[in-house]
């Protein structure tokens, strides 16, 4: 059986005067073939203000509830 590893994802916080350094373990398995590797920022907005809040809050008998008439 051929697996593959499709994604990877860490999450790092940098202090003032850190530079970014990749662990040996990761440089060493990245081998032959294509890759993308993509740095971003975190967002700031937390998970309790996220926009799909109001969905998650309330159970499946309350379905209807918040409808317009």
């Amino acid at each position: 059986m051929k697996s593959q590893l499709l994604q990877l994802a860490f999450e790092i916080e940098l202090q003032d005067g850190e530079k970014l350094t990749l662990p040996s373990s990761i440089v060493e398995g990245i081998g032959k073939g294509k890759w993308l590797i993509t740095i971003q920022p975190k967002t700031t907005i937390s998970d309790h203000l996220a926009h799909d809040a109001f969905l998650k809050s309330y159970a499946p008998e309350d379905e209807g509830l918040y409808d317009d008439y």
